[in-house]
């Protein structure tokens, strides 16, 4: 073979090889599904994910933080996030609220971040736009401190950081009930799936703890009353059902119809599989 015959192989097969990947690199790649944005700006679309995902619920209407600390267990705060965030820039903040740790590592305490770790970019950024905007008050709070209840529980595997949880669950989903059902599924995931578990199967989040029930239950709701429940805390029958009342009050009710109708035909297609 010639010398000649030889570079001319090896041009074409670093062509073929530069085609290949210039084909690989325009492939287009399916959109990350994401909350609708009903609202006229990306800032009120922040706010309203605020509620949903239950930021204003463990922070605070004003973002200055709550206690949650319970004696002999933990001394517990939720961040003031108006003191916190403008420390961060939006690339730290968005890694802090997706991996549960500070950027030099720390882990957080009873933040659901292995939830959001599928948040679309623009739905992050608007998120990350409303926390921004709340004005500074009140003071930074304590950093949590681990009692014998919390060691003994961690020791046992019974409670986690928000670290660890994210590598155990950040990259799980609930059941797929197929493309129609993508929106209700990703909603699902960053919402229900923090009392009832990436499997919808409930159960007892810890000793001591009220069961929650398995999510195909919804299977027996009629739209209607599941937009009944999720806008007023009532299930069927006028019933009011604990802890699942206070949050579809404080976060479900947030959601547009639309959102909601998604997740009621999301659970109900859950419910009919086998």
């Amino acid at each position: 073979m010639t010398k000649g015959i030889c570079n001319l192989m090896v041009f074409a097969l670093l062509l073929a090889g530069c085609r290949e990947q210039s084909a690989e690199q325009f492939v287009a790649k399916p959109a990350p599904v994401r909350f609708a944005q009903a609202e006229a700006s990306p800032l009120e679309h922040g706010e309203r994910l605020a509620y949903v995902l239950g930021c204003i619920g463990c922070h605070g209407e004003d973002l200055a933080g709550q206690d949650w600390s319970e004696p002999g267990f933990a001394r517990l705060w939720t961040a003031n996030l108006t003191r916190a965030v403008p420390r961060y820039t939006d690339d730290q903040l968005a890694k802090v609220i997706a991996s549960g740790a500070h950027p030099d590592g720390t882990p957080l305490w009873e933040m659901p971040s292995h939830l959001f770790t599928a948040l679309a970019p623009e739905d992050m950024a608007a998120l990350i736009l409303f926390l921004r905007s709340r004005p500074p008050t009140g003071v930074a709070h304590p950093a949590p401190r681990l009692d014998e209840g919390a060691r003994r529980e961690i020791a046992a595997g019974l409670w986690k950081s928000s670290r660890d949880r994210v590598r155990e669950e950040g990259a799980l989903s609930p059941p797929d009930a197929g493309a129609g059902h993508a929106l209700g599924r990703h909603i699902v995931r960053a919402t229900c799936a923090e009392c009832h578990g990436m499997d919808l199967r409930g159960g007892e989040p810890h000793p001591g703890a009220a069961a929650r029930p398995d999510l195909r239950m919804v299977a027996g709701y009629e739209r209607e009353d599941f937009r009944h429940l999720l806008r007023t805390g009532v299930a069927a029958g006028g019933r009011e059902v604990g802890l699942m009342s206070e949050v579809a009050r404080g976060r479900y009710n947030h959601l547009t119809d639309d959102e909601i109708d998604a997740v009621h035909a999301y659970l109900q297609a859950v419910g009919s599989q086998p």
